[in-house]
């Protein structure tokens, strides 16, 4: 499979041996194979992987010293057909001094050798008694026994191309108040790997994981680090063997603590997506010109495999849903979000009413809770919300039934008001035959609904609650001037997928009736009920047989907006995704109509009402989104 701008990264910690160079070397090779044979593009070991990072003294000792660069030129040579990078570090005597060094081997070349920057010289560490720090090096090359000369810095980055680069720093150098990685991603890095040894003490492992997901995220990269297990010497101190791999901010790989068996964790990361990310994150290329960036030095690469699996890939077939850890917590900061939103809009307009249509369905509901949670907040009874239930010639009795049952548990203002009569009405003046099923019979009917609201405001002094959702307004899923217009729109940058989740989470905290109607209107299927139900009263206008599953137009939506994923791309993360659950020509059939659809219909996001922002994606005109009306979408035809 083509890699699609993923690359598999994989961080390893061996078995080891305190000063046992060969059976370090020996250790490390067998890891290096079986990264291979799951083919990684990329390995890191721990710091000084070659010795043990726990040789005190030892270090001084030329024996561990040429041992070491014996073991290196040994490891490149076993190494040599695998096509793959790997980090390996040792100690290594440079002008006299010795320095604590990653070296990158490639193909059997050393490529590059990166020096430990930060050396930590308090408590149980006193690195500097045998090491000296990269500031100190005076040479930008060297000969290397067996390699020829090898660039050697903290200014290297190492590339493949337009999507694969990465740059190494060393252990403590995360700690650093500017950690080299900081420069190195502002110069192109996408990938950090840090060989590191840190002594395990209680919640050391909590606050490092901490830091490679905060390090991660600044960078808009993926970060990798492996430190020294259980192998290491234990007179002072034990070493836990942590190993993490984050992207962009979140760990997508982690291996366990004090194993005793050499570990290999990997993962599949899209560096194009964090290519994508840098391009239109303002923050990260301003802080290119405000940093006074030292160049850097570029280590072409030898080619690599660009087949990719994706077996350890994390691609969430729900993106904008909370994971379950903190499901909760998530979904009371959206309400609160859309809460405090629409009572900042309350109290500038000084409406004494709120005035929403509410059909049964998903949005209408969440919409109205959300406005139950507003009159709280200003200490208003929630008789002061209008709530307006309208059938139609769609209407079904579960959705009626739904809506009524909702608005008599929440107490708030009730008022029924059928529309049949006011649109055969509308139907004569324009002429129509109310028996064609077309779009001007649904329309008529959708206009009707928020002209009726829209005096209804007027008359009480309130103002219209829209509830259309995100993944309506990503599809153009609405009646342009109808249920697409309203005074302030709770929903907006709400996908579909998520308020389902935000509504069980209201449903948990809810009293049992409240809770059971909640839970009906999560079951229903999704319809705008414009076209008349079937002969037993049951819906048979369903919108995901005709559009395709929101599932699919959520997935797309967001890696469409927020990485800019071509089409290509779209369908193969689907199918990944949503392996079993839908075929590739459903999937198929659902991106073409998203990527149709979001084109033609730009008009309708273009002139969409006001509304909060509740997650990273919006596709508001005066925000997030700013598209021509009339931009051709024939390039990303599927």
């Amino acid at each position: 499979m083509s890699t699609y701008g993923y690359y598999r990264l994989a961080a390893a910690t061996p078995r080891v041996r305190v000063a046992d160079v060969a059976f370090n070397t020996s250790e490390l090779v067998a890891a290096t194979r079986e990264a291979a044979r799951q083919d990684a593009h990329v390995v890191l070991f721990p710091e000084l992987c070659l010795t043990g990072a726990s040789c005190g003294d030892l270090f001084y000792h030329s024996h561990l010293q040429q041992g070491a660069l014996r073991a290196l030129a040994h490891y490149a040579s076993e190494t040599a057909r695998l096509n793959m990078l790997a980090v390996v570090s040792l100690p290594l005597v440079v002008e006299e001094g010795v320095y604590n060094v990653a070296a990158v081997v490639q193909g059997g070349h050393v490529l590059g050798l990166v020096p430990k920057s930060v050396l930590p010289n308090c408590r149980d560490a006193y690195e500097r008694r045998q090491f000296r720090p990269a500031a100190e090096l005076r040479v930008k090359e060297l000969e290397l026994p067996g390699f020829g000369m090898v660039p050697i810095g903290t200014d290297l980055v190492f590339c493949d191309g337009a999507d694969f680069s990465f740059a190494v720093e060393v252990a403590d150098d995360l700690w650093a108040v500017v950690p080299p990685s900081s420069r190195l991603a502002l110069q192109g890095a996408r990938v950090i790997f840090n060989a590191a040894a840190s002594t395990a003490v209680a919640g050391g492992a909590g606050y490092c994981r901490s830091l490679v997901c905060q390090q991660s995220a600044r960078c808009l990269a993926a970060y990798v680090y492996a430190a020294a297990g259980v192998g290491e010497s234990t007179q002072d101190a034990v070493y836990a063997g942590q190993s993490l791999i984050a992207d962009n901010g979140q760990v997508v790989a982690e291996g366990r603590l004090f194993s005793r068996e050499s570990e290999i964790i990997y993962a599949d990361v899209d560096l194009q997506r964090l290519g994508a990310a840098r391009c239109s994150e303002s923050s990260f290329n301003e802080c290119r010109a405000l940093e006074s960036l030292a160049p850097v030095r570029r280590v072409q690469v030898g080619k690599l495999d660009k087949r990719c699996d994706l077996a350890y890939a994390s691609i969430p077939a729900h993106p904008f849903v909370p994971a379950a850890g903190e499901m909760a917590s998530r979904c009371e900061e959206i309400l609160s979000i859309q809460t405090a939103a629409l009572v900042k809009r309350m109290e500038h307009t000084h409406a004494r009413t709120l005035v929403i249509g509410i059909s049964g369905g998903l949005d209408s509901t969440l919409a109205l809770l959300v406005c139950v949670r507003a009159c709280r907040v200003l200490n208003l009874p929630t008789t002061a919300i209008l709530a307006v239930t309208m059938p139609g010639f769609g209407t079904t009795g579960r959705t009626y039934n739904n809506a009524v049952a909702m608005m008599k548990l929440l107490g708030v203002t009730f008022k029924e008001i059928n529309i049949k009569e006011s649109c055969l009405l509308q139907f004569g003046d324009l002429d129509f035959d109310p028996s064609l099923r077309t779009s001007t019979y649904e329309n008529v009917q959708a206009r009707q609904r928020t002209a009726i609201l829209m005096n209804l405001a007027n008359k009480s002094g309130g103002m219209v609650v829209g509830t259309g959702d995100l993944s309506e307004i990503a599809l153009g899923w609405s009646t342009y001037n109808g249920d697409h217009m309203s005074m302030y729109a709770v929903n907006c940058s709400v996908p579909k997928t998520l308020i389902r989740c935000l509504l069980t989470h209201e449903a948990r905290h809810a009293d049992a009736e409240l809770a059971e109607t909640i839970q009906d209107v999560i079951d229903t299927p999704v319809s705008p009920e414009l076209l008349p139900p079937a002969d037993d009263g049951t819906m048979e206008q369903k919108t995901e047989d005709i559009l395709g599953p929101y599932d699919l137009h959520d997935f797309f939506l967001y890696h469409f907006v927020k990485y800019g994923a071509e089409p290509m791309k779209l369908r193969v993360l689907a199918q990944l995704a949503f392996a079993g659950e839908y075929s590739e020509r459903e999937i198929g059939r659902t991106l073409e109509i998203f990527l149709r659809r979001f084109f033609q219909q730009q008009f309708k996001r273009s002139c969409m009402p006001d509304g909060p922002k509740v997650g990273t994606i919006s596709l508001s005109p005066r925000g997030d989104w700013r598209m021509p009306t009339d931009a051709c979408g024939e390039l990303w035809k599927p």
